[in-house]
């Protein structure tokens, strides 16, 4: 069986992963608890492709979520699957780049 980690760094990359997992847990049939409340076996099919079985039958998302400062990562958080993630799995920084890319290569990396 195949297992993909998803990453998604930045601004754009959180915002875009976080509608990317509103999708797969609808297609999943996964609700922002983690638990299946889907109604056909084909949902269950490949789930761990993209989803690890937790304790009590949670389904917990193979991603890691990665951004400079913790702004984004408070939005994803407060969003419909915030508590889908698990905490360890935001990895974010004190103070951002302030959209200076040599600012966040040189400095901050």
């Amino acid at each position: 069986m195949r297992e993909i980690v998803h990453m998604q760094a930045g601004q754009c990359g959180n915002q875009i992963g976080a509608k990317f997992w509103e999708i797969i847990s609808d297609e999943h049939g996964v609700d922002p608890s983690g638990t299946y409340r889907g109604d056909h076996d084909l949902q269950l099919e490949r789930i761990n492709v993209y989803y690890n079985e937790a304790t009590g039958g949670k389904y917990v998302p193979r991603a890691v979520l990665i951004d400079l400062e913790p702004g984004t990562m408070d939005s994803v958080r407060a969003g419909p699957l915030g508590q889908l993630f698990r905490p360890e799995n935001y990895v974010f920084g004190q103070s951002g780049a302030g959209n200076n890319w040599a600012k966040g290569h040189y400095t901050e990396a």
